[in-house]
């Protein structure tokens, strides 16, 4: 009889495992801005990324090899496209693009179509702010110059729609910015 008790209490124990619930840990956002661009022909309107680029894109993907991403967004630019492309092939999803006037329109498609899901953004100099702010943060910095490349913005939404932003770096340091706590 004890064993019998003594097994049942190792199936309860076991099956309510089985039911405990999962909690999700909401919709997380990255946003970075482009690897530095070959600026060799100032015409061109559409360079490659430079060897320093090449570089910070490889650093961009060491630094995020352990996330798990369900989406990768970019302008249709080289300089963005290749910035992710490396952090998309190691996840075996497509870059996505996206229309870098639209911020809102993308932050909806992301808190939709992606709830609860991991996404990168790669976007430019004068648009990653204005994106982290469709996404309910405030600006971390007030600007970014032309040589900041190294900021990495983590934003976690919860399920209740609250946004929370961490900033980080990756790559050589390019920038004498001030965060904003």
């Amino acid at each position: 009889m004890r064993n019998l008790n003594i097994l049942l209490a190792v199936f309860v124990a076991v099956s309510s495992l089985s039911f405990t619930p999962v909690f999700k840990s909401g919709t997380t956002v990255y946003i970075v801005r482009h690897a530095e661009k070959d600026v060799s022909d100032l015409k061109n309107p559409d360079p490659d990324l430079s060897v320093d680029g090449e570089k910070r894109a490889s650093h961009l993907t060491a630094k995020l090899k352990r996330e798990k991403f369900d989406a990768v967004f970019s302008t249709r630019y080289k300089r963005t496209i290749q910035t992710v492309y490396l952090v998309a092939g190691n996840n075996n999803v497509n870059v996505e693009y996206y229309d870098p006037a639209d911020f809102k329109g993308l932050s909806e498609i992301i808190k939709t179509k992606f709830k609860n899901r991991k996404v990168l953004i790669a976007g430019h100099s004068n648009t990653v702010l204005e994106l982290a702010e469709a996404f309910g943060v405030k600006r971390p910095v007030a600007a970014l110059t032309d040589d900041d490349y190294d900021f990495l913005f983590k934003i976690t939404i919860d399920d209740t729609g609250n946004s929370y932003l961490k900033t980080r770096h990756y790559g050589k340091s390019h920038h004498t910015s001030e965060i904003k706590k």
